[in-house]
């Protein structure tokens, strides 16, 4: 077992814990989880939840997530929802469309609706050109218009990034960066297809300081072929020395039936689990020593950065980007694949492109499913983002806010919590539910103790393995 040092969380790595408990389970971006979502959950059923958003005297915040899917080249490992293609006149007539979407969304909000977040992710969002770009911003600032404090985000790969991009960002009012990076070394990046020179990463970087950026995120992956111990603390060092504001430290989950382009990965190159484990090990001991504090599931942010801060003060929240500092909040999904949530609903746009502008074509929302939560959704959903984001759980809180007797309401799953507490890893009190530092690594498995779907012994061969 091994203490890692921490500046805010403590975390403690015990391999064999991390081993007995390494199971494929959830992320838990949303409660319940995306592949809940049912069909006959659509248009209709949205456009009734966003109509209500303004009846009341106590409104939600609103935030924007804008799927733009193009990618010039393909990256073996990725899993996200793509259309790679050199054809630049492609990004030129999704933005048709997400202006049609736009359009029809206006007719259920009603007028401009003042936001606090704003997203753009991919794919690759600067796979677009820079008219392309100020386009789709104009178009959405009319519908969602910002302030100076709205948070406005985008996922950049560095090798779409010329010269100039980060000013031109900059002066559209996005104020954090997300940088793909995943891994420095060479030989790793020919495995994945991704060739991305350290220099052109900090060419980006150097950029995005000079115009000021209020914050700068690298993703990295571990357990990708060809990782080794040496060559993965090479990267976590050139990583430290362009101290970025948040790493995001990602399992690679190795799915070939589920998503293609990982069949070009030569499994035999793919770390043991064994040696993935001494990755993370590694990553998190770099990672705490050179001051990040430890946020949570694959996520460090230095102390003074808003998530560090906002977990320091019990604010922190997760949704479908991670994790937030946005107060419970609704979300508007656009685009392909896009998840949003209005109310005590989830809804997914269609998966496929095609399907995506045809249902626009017919002048209807691009809903292809969704679910409204029930009350026992709402419960399991309070105490999964408690235990997430904070690593504890109020009973007496949950109780006031779901009118609840806890201890009767969870009896079989406090009953089921009593075989992580026998392993240090959870502390079950009178007024608290506390993941001890122990536990923090797999709080996911832990979490899945009050996944009532889960209980019900449906699938779960498609989830990732925590580790």
């Amino acid at each position: 077992m091994q203490r890692l040092h921490a500046t805010a969380s403590e975390l403690v790595v015990d391999p064999d814990l991390t081993r007995k408990y390494d199971a494929g389970g959830p992320r838990y971006t949303s409660y319940p989880t995306a592949d809940r979502f049912v069909e006959d959950f659509g248009e209709a059923e949205l456009k009734g939840w966003l109509a209500r958003r303004g009846i009341g005297a106590i409104s939600q915040p609103l935030s924007v997530y804008v799927h733009l899917p193009f990618c010039a080249t393909l990256c073996y490992y990725c899993a996200c929802n793509k259309v790679v293609t050199r054809d630049r006149t492609s990004s030129a007539k999704y933005i048709k469309y997400l202006e049609r979407e736009l359009e029809l969304l206006g007719g259920s909000l009603g007028g401009a609706q003042p936001i606090a977040q704003m997203h753009w992710g991919g794919g690759t969002p600067t796979f677009l050109s820079f008219e392309e770009m100020a386009e789709l911003m104009r178009r959405l600032d009319a519908r969602f218009p910002r302030s100076r404090d709205t948070e406005t985000s985008i996922e950049v790969d560095p090798r779409s990034a010329e010269p100039g991009c980060m000013t031109f960002l900059m002066d559209l009012g996005f104020n954090r960066l997300s940088l793909g990076v995943q891994d420095f070394d060479s030989q790793v990046q020919q495995a994945v297809h991704r060739i991305q020179p350290e220099s052109e990463t900090r060419r980006v970087v150097q950029e995005a300081r000079a115009n000021g950026f209020r914050s700068i995120n690298f993703d990295l992956i571990y357990g990708l072929p060809r990782q080794t111990l040496a060559g993965f603390a090479a990267t976590l060092d050139k990583t430290l020395a362009l101290e970025p504001d948040r790493i995001a430290l990602y399992s690679y989950a190795h799915l070939p039936t589920l998503f293609k382009p990982q069949r070009r990965i030569h499994v035999a190159e793919l770390p043991s689990p064994d040696q993935k484990l001494q990755l993370l090990t590694l990553a998190i001991d770099c990672l705490t020593r050179a001051g990040y504090v430890y946020i949570g599931m694959d996520h460090f942010a230095k102390p003074g950065d808003d998530l560090a801060v906002a977990q320091r003060q019990g604010r922190l929240h997760r949704n479908f980007q991670g994790y937030s500092t946005l107060p419970d909040a609704d979300l508007i999904g656009l685009g392909v694949s896009a998840i949003g949530r209005v109310g005590p609903t989830y809804y997914q746009n269609n998966k496929d492109l095609d399907g995506y502008y045809a249902s626009l074509e017919q002048g209807a929302l691009p809903v292809q499913r969704g679910m409204e939560l029930t009350a026992d959704d709402l419960v399991r959903r309070a105490v999964i983002q408690a235990m997430m984001c904070q690593f504890r759980v109020s009973i007496e809180s949950i109780e006031l806010a779901h009118l609840i007797d806890f201890r009767r309401y969870f009896a079989a799953e406090l009953e089921d919590l009593k075989r992580f507490a026998a392993d240090g890893l959870v502390e079950i009190g009178d007024e608290w539910l506390v993941v001890t530092p122990r536990g923090r690594l797999i709080v996911r498995a832990i979490c899945m103790t009050f996944d009532r779907y889960l209980r019900e012994r449906e699938r779960r061969a498609s989830y990732s393995r925590l580790i």
